[in-house]
């Protein structure tokens, strides 16, 4: 008998032959790529050895820093994009249109038993000053200019009077004001300066934790007593009879509080003719 031939199984496979085909030039057709052999999967990395924990205290877990978040990405910086330049726009041209006239809206029918509504009244105009009250105003107005103010008239004084009443200044302003003994305890007694006169009291005695008492040195200097604060020196008067011995270079008048109207009009006449400054001078 003769020997059989081994078929071929599964197992033994036979080598791959490569067969051609004849391929038109009408009916182009794409050759199989050639199947790529197949690779075995990567056997696993080996994991590292875990590291022995060492234990730590609770008070020292507690004393250690928090971990310091990771820092975040920077975004990358956006592209600045290049506008294109603006064209150069032409001047539009103006069209001219030729405006309709709206047909006219009659007015609604009226309708029966309604009373037509009333007009409203155009407002009255302001009537304008006629021209004799201008001219007048106008007047009024030029002798108002022409009446020039008069002013007061000043003492002659010497350059020592002149220091003196600048140092009686200075010291005015640092002058305090002098109240009563117990003026803040009882209402009654008011606000003007009495002099303290009992036997135990601490102002009398010039304690220092009293108030200020009134002594010589608030004084001002000795040739400026009396004088007014325009430099004049004041004369009180009564009657017109009383203005001939005052001297108007360096005196003034004071008006006495009780003269009535009728004599103090008088005594003003008379005072101006002689030129004499009147320091309380009412006009009426």
């Amino acid at each position: 008998m003769a020997e059989e031939k081994p078929k071929t199984t599964e197992e033994a496979a036979p080598k791959p032959v490569k067969r051609t085909k004849k391929v038109l030039p009408d009916e182009p057709v794409a050759t199989p790529a050639p199947e790529a052999p197949q690779k075995a999967p990567p056997k696993p990395a080996a994991k590292p050895a875990a590291k022995a924990r060492v234990k730590v205290p609770a008070k020292l877990e507690a004393k250690r820093p928090a971990p310091k978040p990771a820092p975040k990405p920077k975004a990358a910086p956006k592209p600045v994009e290049k506008r294109p330049k603006p064209e150069p726009v032409e001047p539009e041209k103006v069209h001219v249109e030729v405006e309709k006239k709206e047909p006219e809206k009659k007015p609604p029918a009226k309708k029966p038993g309604k009373a037509p509504a009333r007009e409203k009244k155009p407002a009255k105009k302001e009537k304008r000053p006629s021209k004799k009250a201008e001219k007048e105003e106008e007047a009024e107005e030029a002798e108002e200019e022409e009446e020039e103010h008069e002013a007061r008239k000043k003492p002659e004084l010497t350059a020592a009077i002149r220091a003196a009443l600048r140092i009686r200044m200075d010291i005015a302003r640092r002058r305090p004001t002098f109240y009563r003994q117990e003026w803040y305890r009882y209402r009654r007694l008011g606000l003007k300066w009495r002099k303290p006169m009992g036997g135990q009291s601490k102002l009398r005695r010039h304690l220092g934790y009293r108030i200020n008492v009134v002594s010589i040195g608030f004084r001002g200097p000795r040739p400026t007593r009396g004088f007014h604060p325009s430099g004049f020196r004041e004369v009180l008067v009564h009657n017109a009879a009383e203005l001939k011995g005052v001297d108007p270079k360096t005196q003034a008048v004071r008006i006495a509080g009780g003269v009535g109207a009728r004599k103090r009009v008088a005594i003003q006449e008379e005072a101006d003719g002689l030129g004499i400054r009147i320091l309380n001078r009412r006009e009426e």
